[in-house]
């Protein structure tokens, strides 16, 4: 049985990856809010950015997710959560493609 007393050695740089994700995601929502106001044209390259910071976001929270349900389970349920989780991972990752995809096209078309 691990020690549950120390923190898995992966825990803290997805921390960290995921809150200067969160970062970087509001900070370019901040300065396309600020261009928007400027009546500056945007160009759809720069949408780069808070696609790139919102991959890292998920990627990390699927990361602890992974830490906290499938490293943490039961050696007898170890399969059922990972498949479960294998389920989950694939729902996030293509809503997540689903919302860049229909950004980048919305902001192409317009």
């Amino acid at each position: 049985m691990p020690d549950t007393n120390q923190p898995h050695p992966w825990r803290k740089p997805l921390l960290i990856t995921e809150f200067t994700a969160v970062a970087v995601l509001l900070a370019s929502m901040g300065w396309f809010s600020s261009r928007a106001a400027e009546g500056a044209a945007l160009s759809p390259v720069w949408l780069l950015i808070p696609a790139a910071a919102s991959l890292a976001v998920f990627i990390s929270f699927i990361g602890l997710m992974y830490l906290r349900w499938v490293v943490a389970a039961a050696a007898e349920r170890k399969t059922r959560h990972k498949i479960v989780f294998s389920l989950l991972v694939m729902t996030l990752l293509g809503v997540w493609a689903y919302g860049v995809a229909n950004t980048w096209i919305s902001v192409s078309n317009a």
